[in-house]
């Protein structure tokens, strides 16, 4: 496992730091409609994406999720003013400004989206990892997925191909509880949601999703064992979202109160009292830390708000066209 350092825990503190600012950010200005549609945030979740990435190799894996996908291709490499720029709708984002919040995507950073359909991207990344496979490439495919996703009859068919073909994927449910709005609790009769990797003898278990050390431990174990051939890893990350499924949530299904319990073990909070325990950094220093966030935070703003929305003509440079489609009759 790749050692858990000084410096790694003060880039968790900077990128975990940078996501909540990026993502309270894109918040604000959805108030103001500048960002439209749906907007689902990661506030609470960052543990999750932080130790994932400290244990993959980003010059040759791959991560996939659902509509919760601004930050992961920030930790990516994608430049995170462009992903801003994306969900303004503007031309100098990730996709033109085509895709928009539940749409970002990038295959130079080999981040696939950014989907809407519930569970949809989970057989699109056992797909990845069957290319890899295929084709002799030595990369690891992370598909995330919600606890709301995990009742879809598509997970269980792609569970079962990515063991019988021992796919490099490693498949990983955040569970933050509430899927859009009802508890786990009241949609399934057994709560232990990584138990359903039992049914095809898939290596699973649970993972304490608020500590990016444990997370990266747990992350470094799975991808290993899909990069050597093992097949593939079920983990579910218990984690909690501290904003609602979505910007229109009302969250009538939870207590502010519990909201507050949960921030008490708030990941960001958690890394930054082990730098300030260990001597790996002053509250002077992490204060800088914080200027720069914020100052990164409002660059991104600019760009957003200065770059153009795109031509009319766009509309049809970015539609799929063969002009030899087979049964396509033209009129002469």
């Amino acid at each position: 496992m790749k050692k858990i350092t000084k410096e790694v825990y003060l880039k968790w503190y900077e990128d975990m730091f940078f996501w909540r600012k990026f993502e309270d950010k894109l918040a604000a200005v959805y108030i103001q409609q500048k960002v439209r549609g749906f907007l689902h945030l990661y506030n609470g979740q960052e543990a999750v994406l932080a130790g994932a990435l400290h244990a993959m190799d980003l010059d040759k894996d791959r991560m996939i999720t659902a509509y919760r996908n601004h930050v992961q291709p920030i930790g990516m490499g994608v430049d995170p003013k462009r992903v801003m720029a994306e969900l303004y709708g503007k031309v100098t984002g990730t996709s033109k400004g085509n895709g928009g919040s539940m749409h970002i995507f990038s295959k130079e950073h080999r981040f696939y989206g950014g989907h809407g359909i519930v569970g949809g991207q989970i057989p699109l990344g056992a797909g990845l990892a069957f290319g890899d496979k295929y084709f002799k490439r030595d990369s690891v495919t992370l598909c995330y997925m919600g606890d709301g996703a995990v009742r879809q009859g598509s997970l269980h068919e792609a569970f079962n191909l990515a063991m019988l073909w021992q796919l490099p994927v490693v498949f990983i449910c955040e569970n933050n509880g509430y899927a859009m709005g009802t508890s786990v609790a009241r949609t399934s009769y057994s709560t232990d949601i990584w138990k359903l990797g039992l049914g095809y003898e898939m290596p699973c278990g649970p993972v304490d999703g608020m500590d990016p050390a444990i997370v990266a431990k747990e992350m470094d174990k799975a991808i290993e064992r899909a990069r050597t051939g093992g097949g593939p890893t079920f983990l579910e990350m218990k984690t909690y979202r501290y904003r609602g499924h979505s910007m229109s949530d009302a969250q009538h299904y939870r207590t502010k109160e519990e909201v507050e319990e949960y921030k008490k073990i708030d990941p960001i909070t958690q890394v930054k009292d082990v730098i300030l325990e260990k001597g790996y950094a002053s509250e002077d220093d992490l204060k800088q830390i914080d200027k720069r966030v914020k100052d990164l935070v409002k660059e991104c703003e600019k760009f957003a708000e200065e770059s153009n929305f795109p031509p009319k003509e766009q509309l049809y440079d970015t539609v799929y066209e063969q002009e030899d489609y087979p049964f396509l009759q033209h009129k002469l």
